[in-house]
């Protein structure tokens, strides 16, 4: 009953979950009474106490761990035992490389900073819950076709002319048909599994789910020195400075972001 949502029953509710876990529940439960109450069934104000926000996530890769993790999907084959003859139960290297979807998944979420969501919909043609490459024009069109905007922001990105060479290169060698991230020519709904295999045969040890890679593209852009507002509007991200949170950008606007995502690292002088 919304009367027995209380302070007392929102802080009871937490101690069951992981802090992030009963955030997100409570968050959910506030959004439907608030649903409830604009349509005017019921009156009253109903107050959802929700726990602390945990800490931001600043786990980020070097360009040294992006490159070893491109390198082990590209090159991890499955392995075999023949089933009979005289070599039975001798392993032998197949042709059948099970993660080279994700190392297009990788490069194409790094160069554009693109949430998970947007990039294992991104499409070479356009069609319902697709989102868009444009590659006659270098455009990425994140947001989904029939896909509502919220506030996770995924405005149009220009897309950096080494991703565009890669993606007209996996087009004519065959290996994607409609999706960048494709299995056996249908596309790929999640990585996690895949992932997770990448960061252990790379034998990187940090907490680091795909989305990591959104903060690394982030760090990255700083790290060249990228102007923050143009860095934000690239990857489609807020800051606390409202100048960043209420210009909409076109994509022309962060082509410098475009162009630096894929540049190796400034030294800085002694």
């Amino acid at each position: 009953m919304l009367s027995e949502v209380t302070p007392r029953t929102c802080r009871d509710y937490a101690d069951t979950r992981t802090k992030g876990g009963a955030r997100r529940d409570l968050e959910d439960l506030r959004a439907a009474i608030n649903h409830h109450a604009r349509r005017n069934l019921h009156v009253g104000l109903v107050i959802v106490d929700l726990p602390e926000k945990g800490k931001a996530r600043e786990e980020w890769l070097t360009r040294d761990e992006v490159a070893r993790l491109v390198w082990v999907c590209y090159r991890h084959g499955r392995t075999v035992r023949l089933p009979r003859g005289r070599n039975k139960g001798a392993v032998v290297e197949s042709q059948w490389h099970d993660l080279r979807h994700l190392a297009r998944f990788i490069l194409f979420s790094l160069y554009t900073g693109s949430r998970s969501g947007a990039v294992l919909s991104a499409s070479l043609y356009k069609g319902q819950g697709r989102s868009y490459i444009d590659l006659e024009h270098g455009v990425f069109y994140r947001l989904a076709e029939g896909k509502r905007e919220t506030n996770k922001r995924q405005p149009p990105v220009r897309l950096p002319p080494r991703l565009i060479a890669h993606i007209r290169r996996w087009q004519a060698k065959g290996l994607i048909a409609t999706h960048i991230v494709e299995w056996d020519g249908v596309p790929v709904k999640s990585v996690k599994v895949a992932w997770a295999r990448a960061l252990k045969l790379a034998k990187i040890t940090k907490k680091a789910p795909p989305h990591t890679l959104r903060h690394t593209a982030a760090t990255w852009l700083m790290q060249q020195g990228v102007d923050k507002w143009e860095a934000a509007g690239f990857l489609g991200m807020s800051t606390d400075d409202p100048a960043w949170t209420d210009r909409k950008q076109p994509p022309d606007r962060a082509a410098d972001a475009a162009s630096a995502i894929t540049r190796k690292r400034r030294k800085s002088s002694p």
